[in-house]
C-alpha cells in the first residue's frame, strides 16, 4: 500500500505537468495560426478568443481585410476594412 501512495505522489504532479504543457503548446501553436503563411492567398492576421466557443478574427483576402465572428455552426463577415486607410 506505501509503494501505490509514492507512485501516486511522483506519476500525478507528471501527468497533470503534461497536459497543463500540451494545452499550453495547442493554445500557442493552434492550427491556421502558424508561421508561412505569406505565399497564401488568405492569411489570419490575428484571432481573439470571445467566450467559450466563438471567436473574432481579422482576415486579409485580395488585400482587403475582413473581420469575422466565429462560432461553431458559423461565420458571419462583421466589417471590412481599406487597408490603404490612413492608421
Amino acid at each position: 500500500m506505501f509503494w501505490y501512495f509514492v507512485k501516486l505522489l511522483i506519476l500525478l504532479p507528471l501527468v497533470g505537468g503534461m497536459a497543463f504543457g500540451a494545452l499550453w503548446l495547442w493554445r500557442k501553436y493552434q492550427p491556421g495560426m502558424m508561421v508561412g503563411q505569406s505565399d497564401r492567398s488568405l492569411k489570419v492576421l490575428e484571432a481573439l478568443p470571445m467566450g467559450t466557443f466563438g471567436k473574432l478574427a481579422v482576415v486579409e483576402f485580395e488585400g482587403k481585410k475582413i473581420l469575422l465572428s466565429v462560432t461553431r455552426g458559423k461565420i458571419e463577415k462583421i466589417a471590412e476594412g481599406d487597408p490603404y486607410r490612413a492608421r
